[in-house]
């Protein structure tokens, strides 16, 4: 195996991803390269440590070995009769293959943030002997690793994984009442776990909790609006495009490493604005008041919420995003400010700001930071032009077409919800009694755009925290976004197939539960394994499969050796970076004689 780069060039920059290939002969005396390992984008003290892992794999392989095995006829004079097994080898079954790498990967990480213990403590076992706490692995697992409905849990993929053998249980685990009846012990525990998973990740990860970040998200229902009026299934503003369906809102409060510290679950038509006051107490009441930055974007905070976060004691400090319309109020005073250097292709203007009169002098209060991104300003150029191009030659071909005022209504509307940054920039006029079509450029606008493009109005109360910081401080707004693009992609959060609304929100704890165990994995993969993804990581042990093999005896027993397969070398590479080790394979098991008729005599 080795690293092999492709160099991509995008938005005028050079990018260089690597992968882990494998060379394999095949016939003809050729070989072929076979893509074991995506990485992405690493640096050189990454790429570097990937090359030692794949020369320590290769050096240390072991060459492979034969062992002798004794059939029926093979080992009368190896020991005394009575302790033969004479086996029947010709006779020997495989059985039951099913998944068990992503399965084990899975109690891993669960046992790692102590999990087990936490709801072992809370959810006692039934009076019939269902445990609890392992229903709700199951139940996690299953949204992590293949996530759908329950009863599709029950019906086929709890036979297809070794979750029974991993936890010493059987299939009454996965029984659809069972499954049903776990979702209505959870929801009590929840602030509990918050505090839980503060500790654990503090203990892993060395987390310090100083900066917050706040966003919210919708999932939609496909069904009949309920009726009842305290229900939290409600029409709102749709973050999925999908005005047409009930919804509810997850406020989510993750740290600048994706570590999620609280969530909660609102009515489906609950404005951005009225949530952070609550969410501010709720924080602190859990963890007490200190000094925390919390980032958000704009739409969020309500200036009467940022009033009173000044003047609490101490005051809650912020970091927030402007419309960049307010850029109006404040051009003039930034034209007169000097840039400040933040970091590589970033640069910053400072303005202190006090109600409503902008001063140049520094002051106790709050102050807009004005930054400029080279990176961004690359991107969001190219993607605007890219749509005025597309749209302009769309225009172009409908202007020749011969076609009805309405059709020409109908596609010019098309074309504006594919291309609605480029259709800002055009001035389109189509005639009132037939359907000529005319449209030139607004130059004007155009200029306003590209004065505007990569650039942020941000407002904070942090007056003595180097603008560096700040910037950096409101980039790691994208874990939030990466944390609801996981529960909604890699989680599969919706379709949610409850109906009562207690299970509803029974379900999103077990996706928290569940991107809790992903985002620990994608936390390991970072340090040990840059360039991995905890998804990729999880569809290669995945690949390792645990089967039952059968041997029969002469003397009418069954051998049975549980195993799971051995890993490929990408596995072994991957098992090796995450430091991780393969627990020793079951110990085999052999049924009882049953005597003849002429034995119990």
């Amino acid at each position: 195996m080795f690293l092999r780069a492709t160099i991509r060039k995008k938005d005028g920059k050079e990018h260089r991803y690597f992968s882990v290939v494998e060379n394999r002969r095949v016939g003809g005396n050729r070989v072929v390269q076979r893509h074991v390992l995506y990485l992405g984008e690493i640096n050189s003290s990454q790429e570097l440590a990937w090359r030692k892992s794949i020369e320590v794999l290769e050096e240390g392989s072991s060459q492979p070995r034969s062992l002798s095995l004794f059939a029926e006829d093979r080992c009368d004079q190896i020991l005394p009769e009575e302790s033969v097994v004479r086996l029947r080898l010709s006779e020997l079954s495989l059985c039951r293959p099913r998944q068990w790498g992503a399965c084990w990967l899975a109690l891993r990480l669960w046992q790692e943030l102590e999990l087990g213990e936490f709801w072992g403590a809370r959810l006692q076992p039934s009076r019939k002997g269902t445990a609890w706490n392992q229903v709700l692995f199951v139940l996690v697992a299953y949204r992590l690793i293949e996530p759908g409905s329950e009863w599709r849990l029950h019906r086929d993929w709890f036979g297809r994984t070794a979750l029974a053998d991993l936890l010493g249980a059987d299939a009454a685990l996965a029984d659809p009442h069972v499954l049903y009846g776990c979702h209505d012990r959870l929801l009590a525990h929840k602030e509990a776990l918050f505090s839980h998973l503060v500790g654990r990740w503090r203990d892993l990860f060395n987390v310090s909790y100083e900066v917050l970040l706040y966003d919210l998200t919708s999932t939609y229902f496909e069904s009949d609006p309920p009726f009842d009026e305290d229900d939290k299934r409600r029409y709102g503003y749709s973050r999925d495009h999908r005005p047409d369906c009930v919804q509810i809102i997850i406020a989510l409060i993750v740290t600048p490493e994706g570590l999620p510290l609280a969530y909660e679950v609102l009515p489906g038509n609950t404005a951005d604005s009225t949530t952070l006051r609550t969410f501010l107490a709720k924080i602190e009441r859990q963890y007490g008041k200190a000094q925390r930055v919390w980032c958000m974007d704009r739409g969020i905070p309500t200036e009467a919420v940022l009033e009173e976060m000044r003047q609490s004691d101490p005051p809650v400090q912020y970091l927030v995003g402007t419309p960049k319309g307010r850029l109006n109020r404040f051009e003039q005073a930034l034209a007169g400010q000097s840039w400040q250097v933040a970091r590589p292709g970033v640069q910053v203007k400072l303005l202190p700001e006090e109600g409503e009169q902008v001063k140049l002098l520094p002051e106790e209060g709050e102050l807009y930071v004005f930054a400029e991104s080279a990176d961004r300003i690359a991107k969001e150029r190219s993607m605007r032009r890219r749509q005025l191009k597309w749209l302009w030659a769309r225009l172009a071909k409908l202007r020749m077409m011969k076609l009805g005022r309405d059709a020409l209504l109908i596609k010019l509307g098309n074309a504006q919800s594919k291309a609605p940054a480029g259709w800002r920039l055009i001035d389109i006029q189509v005639g009132a009694q037939d359907a000529t079509l005319s449209y030139q450029l607004n130059r004007d606008r155009l200029r306003k755009v590209r004065r505007r493009e990569g650039r942020y109005l941000l407002r904070t109360n942090l007056t003595e925290t180097d603008p560096a910081k700040l910037w950096n401080y409101y980039l790691q707004l994208v874990q939030v976004e990466e944390a609801f693009r996981t529960l909604k992609s890699d989680l599969a959060i919706r379709p949610i197939f409850h109906r009562n609304e207690a299970r509803i929100e029974a379900h999103v704890f077990v996706a928290f539960l569940a991107y809790c165990l992903y985002v620990t994995l994608g936390r390991r993969l970072k340090s040990l394994a840059p360039g991995l993804t905890a998804r990729s990581a999880l569809e290669k042990f995945a690949a390792v499969q645990m089967v039952d093999v059968h041997v029969p005896t002469t003397d009418g027993r069954h051998l049975q050796l549980t195993r799971y397969t051995q890993p490929e070398p990408e596995m072994k590479l991957l098992l090796e970076r995450l430091q991780l080790t393969l627990p020793a394979q079951p110990p085999p098991k052999i049924t009882a004689r049953q005597l003849t008729a002429a034995q119990t005599v």
